[in-house]
């Protein structure tokens, strides 16, 4: 006689933030790049070679950490839902991990909505603690995310029964 034994979640995501350029990077890379169009014609108003290969050498190491800093990211987070308990793994952005374990029976999901009806916060209470689920995403992905995740958790509690 078999037992079958499965570990597949109910659920599983992996939210990370997105990766483009936020408002305050475009302009920062605009006039980043202002400055080093600039540069080279102050060299006509002045003889100040020095001056102006410094200025275009720090406009560039601006773009290249503007950019790279979008992109490095290690901030995520991974939750989990199963039938005996939900798991929250977040990693902040110095890569330090923390995991957070919950009864479906005891977690609630409490959603957040604006005066439009999205979403703009996504939280598990589990008794006093409250714990923000996906900060960093769009209020897009939080209203689908929070949808899958409450549909998880009541599929989750009534397996458990």
């Amino acid at each position: 006689m078999h037992t079958k034994t499965t570990t597949t979640p109910l659920f599983a995501a992996e939210l990370t933030p997105h990766r483009g350029l936020t408002r305050g990077d475009g302009w920062m890379l605009g006039g980043l790049s202002l400055v080093l169009f600039i540069a080279p014609w102050l060299l006509l108003l002045a003889d100040a070679l020095p001056v102006v290969a410094g200025v275009m050498a720090l406009a560039g190491l601006g773009i290249i950490v503007t950019l790279a800093r979008r992109g490095n990211s290690r901030r995520r987070e991974h939750i989990t839902v199963w039938a005996d308990q939900v798991e929250l793994l977040s990693t902040d952005e110095r890569g330090l991990r923390t995991l957070k374990r919950f009864q479906p029976s005891g977690v609630r999901l409490l959603l957040t909505r604006d005066a439009d009806e999205k979403t703009t916060a996504v939280q598990l209470r589990h008794g006093k603690d409250v714990v923000e689920v996906g900060a960093f995403l769009s209020l897009e992905d939080r209203s689908s995310f929070g949808r899958a995740l409450g549909t998880a958790l009541r599929r989750a509690r009534t397996q458990s029964r």
